[in-house]
């Protein structure tokens, strides 16, 4: 699998259901993989959590333990499959929500930030 790109979901999304995503990430941070890949085009993420609420329905430590351990992943993404921020978006315009956190994502592998 060669994805094109990285795509951001919160619990909240219906085409998620459950199902349909590469990464969970809950709100203590830990990380579940799915057992296969879900698209062959792009790796999903979803974030437990409701993104049309401020703080996704956490506290504000949660919020900030999830946002790194998805720095974390992206770069090693990114890495991986030789990707760039610019290929990372969110699912569509109410998903992952409006409130979701994109300025606490600072992303970059060259400086090593995390």
């Amino acid at each position: 699998m060669q994805p094109i790109g990285v795509v951001m979901h919160h619990a909240a999304c219906p085409s998620i259901n459950g199902k349909g995503y590469d990464f969970f990430i809950r709100k203590d941070g830990t990380v579940i993989a799915a057992e296969e890949p879900q698209d062959t085009d792009y790796v999903h993420i979803c974030l437990e959590g409701d993104f049309s609420r401020r703080l996704g329905g956490m506290s504000e430590g949660q919020l900030e333990e999830q946002c790194f351990v998805v720095q974390k992943l992206l770069i090693r993404l990114f890495g991986k499959y030789g990707l760039s921020t610019l290929m990372f978006h969110g699912h569509n315009t109410d998903c992952p929500g409006p409130y979701f956190p994109w300025s606490k994502l600072v992303i970059s592998p060259a400086n090593r930030y995390h």
